[in-house]
């Protein structure tokens, strides 16, 4: 009886000794020690706002752990008293609940659970039946499952050694799923109940307890009846072991199932455009370091400043409903994808489509069916589209694919970017008018002519060469010749006349006047505008073109906002900068970010610029001067408005001391646009959503925007007062008087050039 009591025990330990070492390859992998002293779950990474607001996560599975201590202990009551009533007791195997599963399958029965809360962590953090399930035995049915619970059991024990019976709890709770896309009971309590772990009710707890046996089955959102039932029957468990009396079970058994429902994705939480780009910068930098953006735990900490950023969007949101009004009335009954000429365009829908992933799914399922790929892309579906007029901004419809793509469309988009030009620190960004439904970012990705915002660059070169912004200039016709191919070119003003009147170059910058620009791009040279657009920061081709000053090429808001940070910062381009630090998940600082600088204008021409950008706010015709009339802005306020041919895309750039901030409103196609200048201009297309921005910005006290004027050098070489120049042929070209400004409306937006 000894003999045979020890050669079984020693085939055991002999055994459990070959499962540990995969003797031959016949069990499967263990993990090491190193793996043991720190088993690894995937912990989302959070991303925060200068202001320490958290933004987002990335994730592939959405955990943040949670610490024992924010742990109520009714919570760990009510998951000892379902998965593990002796777990104080035992060290990794309930000798009890193993001989009882043993003796159930000997007899034909199940003999119910036998795993511990600790071999249930070890199935989950090591992956047991996945990663570790790759030996030769492993494919023998029936000797699976035994190699598999084996493996099971000497990690439970080893895991009992290495931690204790606290740490054990808290890894089993941020371990687990819960359903819903929610890892840890940090996710599940907000995901069901919107709430921290330690305000959870008894009732709530056990609800979460219960749904661990089978997230699907259990979902107190998709299964209610189920789920309640589930929970009464933990409740119950807990009464049994003595966690609760008779009176608090039937008063938990009785409460009704209140959830706060929310899944957290990434289309939801501040900024969802913007951290789309980090999540882009930050993965060359994953990468080369050997980290894992989403699994591990990282703290993202970013420039945006979410209150900036709440009246960004705020002020996004509120103009284009109201210029998506205007463009739904000028188009309503027609179709507004048209040519130069003002016609349709032919199959414009037809050859859109033929660009989607629905069409190209569809043409590789049916290859040589093309009935079959044009009756599924007519077919209606329930759907749910973005509405302006709908609540949350959605609305459910019955469309087709074509129907679909017809309505977005017609949608106007936006872009929005505010930057701290003295550091480069990005405070807001917008990249269009609603991520759950229209993903692409118009801030960074996006890129289109930026008419006449692209002027600047034009006057910054000639401030350079001497010019004063009090040099004059008639109001005359600018020609330059043909050439190569390309015919003569004489750029009209909005107007489309010319008046002869002389100009100072302050005022025809104000007045946003093609005539006066043209005779300097002629004068310098093309490729001189293009090398100082370069210098400040415009990384997009640039055709040296006479064109060029109109903004003929196509660049993104983020790079005009870097450009335009210039002037303020003193002639030193910045980078825009998205990100501050990462650390680590236990708070180690692994990279600090640090902009790029580079002189590129001196001081004296930058803030000549800043002098001349503030004529479209203070002159009288001036492009911008909305913002001191209809919006009543009292401080020094630099302005540059832009529009492209046929009204294809509305722009403005807006500067204060320590804010710069560039915006683009448009069609998704250049093809898609207003009929006219009134409604088409950027002046009405893009500047409204500046002034309800700063609006806000400048009511906030606690964000301390300097609202002083913008700094002077010390010395000047170059006359800025150019009052005597004013009131000749009449024009009285000065600041408007302040009862002036009040009787100026915001829908009085004057014109601007094309």
């Amino acid at each position: 009886m000894w003999v045979l009591f020890a050669l079984g025990l020693a085939g055991v330990v002999l055994y459990v000794l070959a499962v540990s070492a995969n003797f031959l390859n016949l069990f499967g992998r263990m993990p090491n020690l190193k793996s043991l002293e720190n088993p690894r779950s995937e912990l989302a990474s959070e991303i925060y706002s200068a202001d320490n607001v958290m933004m987002g996560k990335y994730f592939r599975e959405n955990r943040t752990p949670a610490e024992y201590e924010d742990l109520p202990q009714h919570l760990v009551d009510a998951l000892i008293a379902t998965e593990d009533a002796r777990f104080e007791e035992h060290s990794g195997i309930d000798p009890k609940a193993t001989g009882r599963v043993a003796a159930g399958l000997l007899t034909g029965g199940s003999g119910g659970g036998g795993s511990t809360l600790t071999q249930q962590l070890a199935k989950v953090l090591f992956r047991t039946r996945d990663d570790l399930n790759d030996g030769i035995l492993n494919d023998v049915p029936g000797v699976r499952m035994f190699v598999t619970k084996t493996k099971e059991w000497i990690l439970a024990i080893r895991l009992e050694r290495s931690y204790t019976k606290r740490e054990i709890l808290r890894m089993y709770l941020n371990t687990n799923d819960y359903g819903s896309n929610a890892f840890g009971i940090n996710t599940a309590a907000k995901t069901f109940f919107g709430k921290k772990p330690m305000k959870l009710s008894r009732a709530e707890a056990a609800t979460l307890v219960g749904v661990l046996n089978a997230p699907s089955r259990f979902s107190p959102k998709f299964n209610p009846a189920r789920s309640r039932a589930r929970r009464n029957w933990v409740l119950r468990q807990m009464n049994k072991y003595g966690y609760l009396d008779a009176q608090q079970l039937q008063a938990d058994t009785i409460q009704p199932m209140k959830l706060d429902y929310q899944v957290e994705n990434q289309n939801e939480g501040i900024a969802p455009y913007f951290r789309v780009e980090v999540s882009k910068e930050l993965r060359q930098w994953a990468k080369e370091t050997d980290h894992d953006l989403y699994s591990d735990g990282l703290k993202i900490y970013t420039t945006i400043d979410s209150r900036m950023q709440k009246y960004a969007e705020s002020a996004v949101a509120e103009h284009m409903k109201l210029q998506q009004k205007w463009f739904d009335q000028q188009w309503k009954g027609q179709q507004p994808w048209r040519d130069e000429s003002g016609r349709v365009i032919p199959g414009f829908l037809n050859s859109s489509l033929k660009r989607t992933g629905r069409y190209r799914s569809l043409t590789g399922r049916f290859p040589d069916q093309p009935d079959s790929v044009k009756y599924y892309l007519n077919k209606k579906y329930p759907m749910k589209v973005f509405s302006w007029t709908s609540p949350n901004h959605e609305k459910e419809v019955t469309m087709s694919p074509m129907d679909s793509l017809a309505y977005y469309k017609r949608l106007l988009r936006a872009g929005f970017l505010a930057m701290n030009p003295l550091n480069g620190r990005i405070k807001a960004w917008v990249g269009g008018v609603d991520y759950r439904y229209l993903k692409y970012d118009h801030v960074k990705q996006g890129k289109r002519q930026p008419g006449s915002t692209f002027k600047p660059f034009v006057y910054t070169a000639a401030i350079d060469q001497g010019y004063s912004p009090c040099y004059q200039r008639p109001d005359v016709a600018t020609t330059f010749p043909a050439e190569a191919g390309r015919p003569a070119y004489t750029p009209r003003n909005f107007e489309g006349t010319f008046s002869g009147r002389n100009y100072t170059i302050r005022q025809a910058l104000a007045r946003s006047m093609n005539s006066i620009t043209a005779w300097l791009v002629k004068k310098l040279g093309p490729e001189t505008v293009v090398s100082y657009a370069k210098r400040m920061g415009i990384t997009s081709p640039i055709d040296a073109v006479p064109a060029v000053g109109f903004g003929s090429s196509d660049v993104s808001v983020y790079e005009m906002v870097g450009a335009y940070g210039t002037f303020v910062n003193k002639g030193v381009w910045t980078s825009p900068v998205m990100v501050t630090r990462i650390e680590d998940k236990n708070g180690n600082v692994l990279r600090e970010f640090v902009p790029q600088t580079r002189e590129a204008l001196s001081e004296e021409t930058a803030y000549l610029m800043t002098y001349m950008l503030r004529g479209a706010t203070e002159e009288r015709g001036g492009t911008s001067i909305i913002l001191k009339g209809g919006f009543k802005f009292p401080y020094e306020m630099g302005a540059k408005t832009g529009t492209t041919n046929n009204y294809s895309d509305g722009w403005f750039m807006g500067l204060t001391p320590d804010l710069v901030c560039g915006m683009w409103v448009g069609g998704e196609d250049r093809s898609i646009h207003f009929r006219n200048g009134y409604y088409g201009q950027g002046s009405r297309m893009a500047l409204p959503i500046y002034g309800l921005f700063m609006k806000k910005v400048y009511a906030d006290k606690s964000l301390d925007i300097n609202t002083g004027p913008f700094p002077k050098p010390a010395t000047l070489t170059i006359e800025t007062d150019c009052s005597r120049y004013y009131g000749g042929m009449g024009q009285r070209d000065t600041i408007p008087s302040d009862q002036k400004l009040q009787q100026i409306k915001l829908d009085d937006l004057r014109g601007e050039d094309i």
